[in-house]
């Protein structure tokens, strides 16, 4: 085979496996996200989440019954905590393309707006939304593995390929991944 022939199918490959990367993480974050519920916050903005939660298990409302949970707050309270933070901290331009918000900060002000607003100490909320912002984590990448391993399965993909997917969103290269 000539050089220029392997070097094609091996960009053909490359481009092919990121494609279906693309596709895959697509339909992972797809297939998991439930229809609206009750519990749904009323904000029209889901574009521009400034918590850096935005879509958490699909669910806007999921965070402040998590959030409740684990500060032992009731929900409600928790849920209008999150509401004015997000109010008072709206983005007034569109981010630039290509470019993200710093989640450090962004996490560090929303905690310090909800200990505040709930009284309760700013450690036990930042330690909260860690948790929470982890086992988010967890889900999507074991959500990530369950579907590539099925293409694997398939013969849609070559581990290779999967492995090579799963590496690009653990590097947040593609997908929402591993930040």
């Amino acid at each position: 085979m000539s050089r220029t022939k392997r070097i094609t199918l091996g960009v053909t490959a490359g481009a092919l496996a990121l494609g279906a990367g693309l596709g895959v993480t697509g339909m992972a974050s797809a297939a998991t996200t439930p229809s609206p519920s009750a519990t749904s916050s009323t904000s029209s903005d889901s574009s521009a989440s400034t918590d850096g939660f935005r879509g958490h298990k699909g669910d806007r409302g999921q965070i402040a019954a998590d959030l409740a949970t684990k500060l032992g707050v009731d929900e409600t309270k928790v849920r209008d905590a999150i509401q004015a933070f997000r109010e008072a901290n709206k983005p007034t331009t569109a981010p630039t393309e290509g470019t993200r918000p710093d989640r450090t900060a962004q996490d560090a002000a929303m905690a310090k707006s909800l200990a505040t607003a709930l009284d309760v100490d700013e450690a036990k909320v930042t330690a909260a939304l860690t948790e929470i912002r982890t086992a988010e984590q967890a889900e999507r990448a074991a959500a990530l593995k369950t579907k590539l391993d099925t293409a694997v399965k398939a013969g849609t993909l070559t581990q290779a390929e999967a492995d090579a997917v799963t590496k690009a969103v653990e590097k947040g290269v593609i997908g929402g991944g591993g930040h």
